[in-house]
This record gives structure tokens, sequence and C-alpha cells, in this order.
């Protein structure tokens, strides 16, 4: 068997007993996998570290109190309800177009390991929806919540926005080329390491105004979920790389540059139009300052130049997002509760389930 044919990638066949077993013979695409999932025997050895990593960052939705939020969310003033809004329709809908998309990539992935990364995060992109869907149903009726899930059908921004990953999606169903599974890694890495940073640190924000403390967790629990989706896909890239160095061609890592500057223009374009000047603590100044940082960050951790000259480090007056954004550093319910956690759970369960 296999991995291309016709300088097409080819799905990986679920039976294979004929499939290489050999790690030194094992490939991102165009191996041949028995699909046996191995612990003991990996090719990639930063996968065991995901792994554990990913595991170990489990966490429920209805464990945080959203308590207060219910209190402060009608009396957000207009602009920072409007933000919370669109910021919440967006998030949903791109996490739910990536827990629909990662399973179509794994089709083509020829590393078992790999594999095994992208179902876990499969299954927290489905969290984080839940997490979304709780925040909705605590803090508004069923009528706002539908209202807020749908704004991409009538904002044009936000369905723009939206169409720049998608149509990067929907572009590797089309053609199964090498070069167009490179351009959909590529897009991933984007929307994971800088598509919701503005979003995020506008909860953030919220949060150390003394507004929504319990959406603000969640977003920290998300975020943490998302930088071990980026580590993820900055290692694939990596690894495809030291693997089939012809596809990295100067015109393909224009490609590649061409898309990451797309996306940090569509996230300050999107920060100036539902942030702006409007919200107390945020500018839009601020926003494009931290967005070309970031475009740098992930860029040259790909092994590259960077690409945004003076946004090198960290802005001083945007230090506060990564404290914000540290899970650890803030006491909750969740971390108290740990031990107790499958109790916890069971109780949710029936509770939930009364009528």
């Amino acid at each position: 068997m296999k991995g291309t044919s016709m300088d097409q990638l080819t799905k990986k066949p679920l039976f294979n007993p004929q499939g290489d077993t050999s790690l030194n013979a094992r490939r991102m695409i165009g191996g041949n996998t028995t699909n046996l999932n191995d612990f003991n025997n990996m090719r990639y050895a930063w996968v065991k570290d995901w792994y554990r990593q990913a595991m170990n960052n489990f966490w429920i939705p209805e464990e945080i109190s959203l308590g207060q939020d219910k209190k402060d969310y009608p009396k957000l003033a207009p602009a920072e309800r409007a933000a919370y809004d669109k910021i919440l329709s967006f998030l949903v809908f791109l996490d739910s177009i990536q827990t629909a998309n990662l399973p179509n990539i794994g089709e083509y992935i020829t590393a078992n390991e790999i594999n095994l990364c992208l179902n876990i995060q499969t299954f927290q992109e489905c969290i984080h929806s839940q997490s979304y869907s709780y925040m909705l149903d605590t803090i508004c009726s069923p009528i706002e919540r539908d209202a807020i899930l749908y704004q991409w059908k009538t904002d044009e921004h936000l369905l723009r926005r939206n169409t720049f990953i998608g149509e990067c999606y929907n572009g590797f169903q089309e053609n199964k080329s090498p070069e167009a599974f490179l351009r959909v890694l590529m897009a991933n890495y984007i929307l994971e390491g800088i598509y919701f940073y503005s979003g995020f640190m506008f909860f953030y924000n919220l949060s150390r105004n003394g507004k929504m403390p319990g959406s603000a967790q969640e977003i920290r629990y998300i975020n943490r979920d998302e930088n071990t989706h980026l580590w993820l896909f900055r290692n694939m890239i990596r690894e495809l790389k030291q693997e089939r160095p012809e596809l990295f061609t100067d015109e393909n890592v224009k490609m590649m540059k061409e898309l990451l500057m797309e996306g940090v223009r569509q996230e300050i374009l999107w920060g100036e139009y539902v942030i702006g000047d409007r919200i107390s603590g945020l500018t839009a100044e601020m926003i494009r300052d931290y967005i070309y940082y970031l475009g740098n960050l992930r860029w040259v951790s790909l092994g590259f130049d960077s690409v945004y000259e003076g946004f090198e480090k960290e802005p001083e007056n945007m230090a506060w997002v990564s404290q914000y954004s540290n899970a650890n550093l803030v006491k909750t319910d969740f971390f108290e509760a740990r031990s107790t956690a499958y109790a916890k759970s069971t109780a949710l369960i029936e509770t939930t389930t009364v009528v």
C-alpha cells in the first residue's frame, strides 16, 4: 500500500496486517501503518509529553460557577455586551468546524501516535463547545442564545472571518495533494495560535475589571487546551519538514507565510471591529501590537525569521494577558475539587436530569 497516488494522498486502510511495524519506516504521511496504538514504541518522542499534558488538562465546564456572570451580563456596557456576544459566536462556530475537521486530517496521517493526539484534540474541541453552551444557557434566554449562536449568518465581517479558515479546510477535502495537506496544517496552526487571541484577551480584560469571572475562567481552560493544540501542529509541521523537505519549496514557504500574514491581518481587523477603542482597558493599538507579536512568535517557532519588525517582544502593556491566561494562578472550585471530580460529575448528571 502506498501513501500517495498521482501526487495525491490516499486514506490509510483501517485494517492493514501488512503494515510496517518498524519505527524507522513510520511517516507522518505516505506511510504504511498497521494503526496499532503502541505507547511503548513511538517514533516522535515528544508525543509522550504532549499526550500526558493533554490528559492532565481534563476539565468539566460545569464545575466553574457562572453565578456572578449571570448577574454581570445584563449590566455590561453596550459595547462590552456586543463584543461578548460576537466573540462567543465566533468561538462556537470555529471550534465546531474544528471538531469536524480534525478527523478528516487524521484519515491521511500514517503515524498512529499523531492520530492519538488528534483524537484527544477533537474531544477537547467538543468540551469547548459544551463550555460555550453552558455559558450561554446560564447568562441569557434561549431566544438570545440562538441569536448569538447564529450571528455569523447575518454579520458579514464574522462570516468573512470564518470563511478564511473554512475555505482552507474545505480545500483539503477537494485536493489531497501533499501541498494541500501542508496548507491545512498551517491553517490549523494559525487558528490555534493567532485567530482566537483578541477574543481571549477581551474575556481576560473583563475579568481584570471585576466582570464575568466565570466566563474568563472557562476561557482560561480553553486557552490552555489551545496551547497544547498549537504545540501539536507546530511539531507536525516541523516533523513534516524533516521527512519531506522537498515540500518546503520557496513557493510553499511563501504560501505558508502569506497564510500567516492573512491570519494576522484578519485577527487585527476583527479586534478593531468587535473591540476597537470602545472597551475600557483595551485599545485597537494594543490589540494590533499584540497580534503582530504573536505573528512573529508563531513564525519563528517554525524555524523562520520574524515577519513584523519591531514586534519581536511581548508589548509591556499586554503582559497581563499571559498572567490572566494562566489557569493555575487563579484559585477556582475546579482545582479545589479535583479529588472529588467523579462524585461531582455524578451529582451534576443527577441534578441536570431532574425535570
